[in-house]
C-alpha cells in the first residue's frame, strides 16, 4: 500500500482527508533515521546530562565535587557524536504504522480540537511521534502548507529534527509535552474571541512556538545552569537561559532545514524574531509581567486584536497558558503530568544532593511532597493567569471548563496532602510552609524557566 504527494509544493492533494496521518507515517520512522539513513542524533548544542552515569556508584568516588560536575556537564555532547563516524551501521529496516493504529490515530485527530484529547494516548498510537504526526496534521488543517507554499516534505524533516532534540528520558520535559502544549495553543487559537482576527502567520507562529518551546530541554533548571557555572549560563548572562537556548535551537533548525528558505528575507527574520518573543514568554520570572499587563489591559477594555502588537502579546498570553494548562486538564491525565514533573523535580534534587550542592527548592523528594507542590503552583501561578485568561474570551465555555477542571484538581490534591501538612495549609490551598504567597518559592522557583509542574 502506498500513498503519493501529488503536489510538493503548496496544499496536499488527497482524495480523503484521512489520509494524512498515512502520508506522514509512510514518510518513515522518525526515531530511526536521519537523511543520510543512519539513526538520527540530537542536533542542540546542550549538553545532554546523562542521569543514570551520573547516579552511578562506580563513579561516585571519582565525580564528587562541582568542578567535576561542571566538567561532566561539558563533556556530554561528545559522547553523541555521529554514530556514522563511529562505524555503527543501522540494522533497523523502515517501520510503519499497524493499519489498526492508523486508523485509531486518524479518529484522534478529527478530535484534536476537543479539551479531553489524551496526548498520552495518541503517542503511543502514532509509536511515539506524536509531535510530527500532529504538527503535520494541524499545518495542513489550518491551510498554513498552502498559504506558505511550504514543501511537505521539508516541513516533516524540520519537525522530525525538533522532535528529536527533545530528551525523552526526561519525565516531564520531553516531546510529549511539546505535543500537549501544541495541542492546547491549537484550542486557544480556536476560540472566538480570537481566532476571528488571527492571520495565517499569527497561526503558524503560535503553533511552531507551542512544538519548540522547550527543544533541547536537559531535565534541569536554571538555578541547576547557574550555580554549576554551565557555558550557556554564561552565555545568556543568567537571563531566561532556558528559554533564550529553546529559541536560538529552533532558529537553528529552521535555517538548517531550509523550511523558510523561500520566503523573503525580510519575512523570515521577522518570523525568528517573533518566535523569540513568544517563547521567551513562558519564563516564569516574567510571569508578574505578563499577568499586570493582561490585567491592564482588560481593566481598561483597550485590547484591539486587529493592532499586530496586541494580537502578538495575546499570542505570548496563549502560550504561556498552554505551557501551564496541566492542572486545567481532566483529572487522569493531570494527575500523570503532576507526577512527572515532580519526578524531574526529584531527579534534580537527588543529583544535587550527590554533588553537595544546595537542593533547589520543590527538588527535595523527602520534604517536597506532590500535592503541596501543586496546590502552591495552582494557587500562586496557575488560578490568576486563567481567570484572566477567562475574562478575556468572555468566559467561553473552553475557559470555564478549564476553571472547572483547576478547582476539582486542587480539591483532589487537598485531599491527597500528607496529614502533617494538611492543617498547616489551611483554606488558602498554599500547600504548607513551601509555598507562604506570591513572590516566594511557590513562584520563583516553581521551573524558572516557565514550566509548569
Amino acid at each position: 500500500m502506498a500513498f503519493f504527494l501529488f503536489q510538493r509544493c503548496g496544499e496536499i492533494l488527497f482524495e480523503n482527508p484521512d489520509q494524512n496521518v498515512k502520508c506522514v507515517c509512510m514518510l518513515g520512522d522518525v526515531r530511526l533515521r536521519g537523511q543520510t539513513g543512519v539513526p538520527a542524533e540530537r542536533r542542540g548544542s546542550y549538553p545532554f546530562i546523562d542521569f543514570r552515569l551520573l547516579n552511578n556508584t562506580t563513579h561516585s568516588g571519582e565525580i564528587g565535587t562541582k568542578k567535576k560536575v561542571k566538567r561532566l556537564l561539558s563533556f556530554q555532547r561528545y559522547f553523541h557524536a555521529s554514530r556514522l563516524l563511529r562505524g555503527i551501521i543501522p540494522q533497523a529496516p523502515l517501520h510503519l504504522l499497524d493499519e489498526d493504529y492508523l486508523g485509531q490515530a486518524r479518529h484522534m485527530l478529527s478530535k484534536v480540537g476537543m479539551w479531553d484529547f489524551d496526548i498520552f494516548l495518541f503517542d503511543r498510537l502514532t509509536n511515539g511521534n506524536s509531535l510530527v504526526t500532529l504538527l503535520c496534521h494541524l499545518f495542513n488543517a489550518h491551510g498554513l502548507i498552502h498559504h506558505f507554499k511550504l514543501d511537505m516534505v521539508t516541513l516533516h524533516r524540520f519537525l522530525v529534527m525538533v522532535q528529536e532534540d527533545y530528551h525523552s528520558q526526561n519525565p516531564y520535559h520531553n516531546a510529549v509535552h511539546a505535543a500537549d502544549v501544541t495541542q492546547a495553543m491549537h484550542c486557544y487559537l480556536k476560540e472566538p474571541k480570537l481566532a476571528s482576527s488571527l492571520t495565517p502567520l499569527d497561526i503558524m507562529l503560535g503553533l511552531l512556538a507551542a512544538a519548540a518551546h522547550d527543544v533541547d530541554h536537559p531535565g534541569v533548571n536554571q538555578p541547576f545552569l547557574i550555580k554549576t557555572n554551565h557555558h550557556l549560563a554564561n552565555l545568556y548572562q543568567n537571563m531566561s537561559v532556558l528559554e533564550n537556548h529553546h529559541w536560538r535551537s529552533t532558529i537553528g533548525m529552521l535555517r538548517e532545514s531550509r523550511l523558510l528558505a523561500h520566503l523573503p528575507k525580510e519575512m523570515t527574520q521577522n518570523i525568528e524574531q517573533q518566535l523569540g518573543s513568544l517563547i521567551l514568554a513562558t519564563d516564569i520570572n516574567r510571569q508578574n509581567e505578563f499577568l499586570t499587563r493582561l490585567k491592564a489591559h482588560l481593566h481598561n477594555k483597550d485590547l484591539s486584536l486587529e493592532d499586530v502588537h496586541d494580537r502578538h502579546f495575546m499570542l505570548q498570553i496563549a502560550l504561556k497558558c498552554a505551557d501551564i494548562c496541566n492542572p486545567c486538564r481532566i483529572w487522569e491525565m493531570s494527575k500523570q503530568w503532576s507526577e512527572r514533573v515532580c519526578e524531574e523535580f526529584y531527579r534534580q534534587g537527588d543529583l544535587e544532593q550527590k554533588f553537595e550542592l544546595e537542593i533547589s527548592p520543590l527538588c527535595n523528594q523527602q520534604k517536597d511532597s506532590i500535592p503541596s507542590i501543586q496546590i502552591g503552583f495552582m494557587t500562586y501561578i496557575v488560578e490568576p493567569l486563567f481567570r484572566e485568561w477567562a475574562r478575556f474570551t468572555g468566559h467561553s465555555t473552553l475557559s470555564e471548563s478549564m476553571l472547572s477542571h483547576l478547582a476539582h484538581n486542587k480539591a483532589q490534591w487537598k485531599r491527597l496532602l500528607p496529614n502533617q501538612r494538611r492543617s498547616s495549609s489551611g483554606g488558602g490551598g498554599s500547600g504548607g510552609p513551601d509555598h507562604t504567597g506570591p513572590g516566594t518559592e511557590a513562584e520563583g522557583q516553581t521551573v524558572t524557566e516557565g514550566d509548569a509542574p
